[in-house]
């Protein structure tokens, strides 16, 4: 990717789409507070997620398996398994980003779908470190902040359960997985994971069907992986 300087204007037209996502994503933040203490954890432990694990898929897998009774264990393991998409987009972006030391690891934090989407297809790569940090970072800040205050009126209500936002839970994970079911393949992958979870729930503790569906997706992906030909051993680069 060239390193050449952005072209006038250009970073204001990607500060502003990267700040546009950066608020529609941002302000998700709140349902994620809501249906974190409706599962059972205070104002103080959902902020601490939301600052420390930063991927909302893996955060409301988390809250999840614990509104269904599970273990926290194995919470976290659903959650680290959803998260595993962060270390690929880690590898495609490092040599993109082509940062260092302390600023690569500070830019780990922010390495969440959008902020790659935003630098990925960008033509420098000046234009994609602008896309990456203007889009994770406004992410971050706008996420915490509106899982705060998700999570102080959530606790403010009384019982969440009372108000069924207990259920808001599955349905908020629900809504991050849909857009993803945009083919074929993905849409059996997801029944044949469905099918799997339902089929061990009266034998299983709650959160492990959520890791069973986890593992046929894995499973599922490693069959059906095609390598880029490009990619290959002594291919033309």
């Amino acid at each position: 990717m060239s390193e050449q300087r952005l072209a006038p204007g250009e970073r204001a037209r990607i500060v502003r789409d990267s700040l546009g996502v950066g608020v529609a994503t941002g302000a998700y933040g709140v349902s994620f507070g809501a249906v974190s203490v409706a599962s059972g954890l205070s104002v103080a432990q959902t902020c601490a997620l939301s600052l420390v694990m930063f991927t909302g898929a893996s955060q409301f897998a988390f809250v999840g398996v614990l509104a269904a009774g599970g273990a926290p264990v194995s919470g976290a393991l659903t959650a680290l398994l959803l998260g595993t998409r962060n270390t690929l987009y880690g590898l495609r972006l490092a040599p993109l980003l082509g940062w260092r030391g302390l600023r690569r690891l500070l830019a780990a934090q922010v390495l969440i779908d959008e902020s790659t989407a935003m630098s990925v297809t960008r033509p420098t790569t000046a234009a994609a470190r602008v896309g990456f940090l203007a889009t994770g970072v406004s992410i971050f800040v706008l996420w915490n902040a509106a899982t705060l205050l998700g999570a102080v009126a959530g606790s403010t209500i009384g019982d969440p359960r009372a108000y069924g936002l207990d259920a808001a839970v599955g349905a908020a994970f629900l809504a991050l997985l849909w857009p993803r079911l945009s083919d074929l393949r993905n849409r059996l992958v997801a029944l044949a994971a469905a099918a799997v979870a339902l089929g061990i729930v009266p034998v299983a503790p709650a959160g492990v069907p959520v890791l069973a569906a986890a593992g046929v997706a894995l499973l599922a992906g490693v069959l059906t992986h095609r390598p880029d030909p490009t990619e290959l051993p002594g291919a033309p680069r």
